[in-house]
């Protein structure tokens, strides 16, 4: 695949003038990818979304995003990047970052609003996600620099909810992470003001120090913003997470689900 920049907006659409939020969206094109973008386009905020997809080491077919783009609401400008490699080291790339490299990086810094929110491409939101974080930023405190939501625990099979995550993406000094990492909040449930915390946009490319799997950006990244700026949760569950029994907290997610689990699965 050529390296390519891939455009689907209206005709009159001015990609010039700022926009209420951007949504930053890394993929390897798995075929989730349709359902991750529906559900951005379901969106209920007012005003016009930027959607920047990156991709990286592309393992689907191009042709999902002809399929994924379809029902795109006029509000919504869809911009697709692949730099014709990529820069994660997991394929020989530079960045340390083994789940997407730089892209969350450079899609932030290219995000034509303040306020960037980011979707990873097998979990999907409710349709007031982005209404609800962007009403939390605007009515916080002046220097509030990130917000973020609650999040679903979802059926790997059936894609049904089984419980609300009550445990580790609940925000700062909260959670079983509360004393480790002084909580966590998962990445599809955040969004931030990059006017407020410009230096954080490239944390998104490193890891913890010492991580094997070098695909803990994301803690870092929380770990900058608890510690240096103030954030404000809505406390709606708005974002949905898909299980993935081979993580190493699937164990731990089992006993605290009970049956919950299970009652989930059959509706597969």
């Amino acid at each position: 695949m050529h390296a390519f920049l891939r455009q689907d907006a209206d005709p009159d659409f001015d990609l010039q003038q700022p926009m209420e939020a951007a949504v930053v969206m890394p993929t390897v094109l798995r075929p989730s990818i349709v359902a991750a973008l529906r559900s951005v386009f379901a969106q209920t905020v007012e005003g016009r979304i930027h959607i920047l997809v990156g991709i990286d080491a592309p393992l689907g077919d191009m042709a999902l995003l002809d399929q994924a783009l379809l029902g795109r609401p006029p509000n919504m400008a869809v911009q697709l990047f692949y730099p014709g490699f990529s820069t994660s080291v997991r394929h020989g790339g530079l960045s340390p970052a083994r789940d997407g490299g730089a892209l969350r990086t450079v899609l932030s810094q290219l995000a034509n609003s303040p306020y960037v929110a980011y979707l990873d491409d097998d979990n999907w939101w409710g349709p007031d996600h982005l209404a609800q974080l962007c009403s939390a930023l605007r009515d916080g405190e002046a220097d509030c620099a990130f917000a973020h939501s609650l999040r679903w625990f979802v059926h790997p099979d059936s894609l049904r909810p089984v419980c609300v995550d009550a445990w580790e993406s609940v925000g700062v000094g909260a959670g079983i992470f509360a004393q480790r990492f002084n909580g966590f909040i998962d990445p599809n449930c955040l969004m931030i003001d990059k006017r407020v915390c410009p230096e954080v946009l490239a944390l998104w490319q490193v890891p913890l120090a010492g991580d094997p799997k070098a695909m803990s950006a994301d803690r870092t990244v929380f770990t900058h913003l608890q510690s240096q700026h103030r954030g404000i949760g809505t406390g709606q569950p708005s974002s949905f997470y898909r299980l993935d029994p081979t993580d190493g907290l699937h164990g731990l997610r089992m006993q605290l689900f009970g049956a919950q689990y299970e009652q989930a699965a059959l509706f597969a």
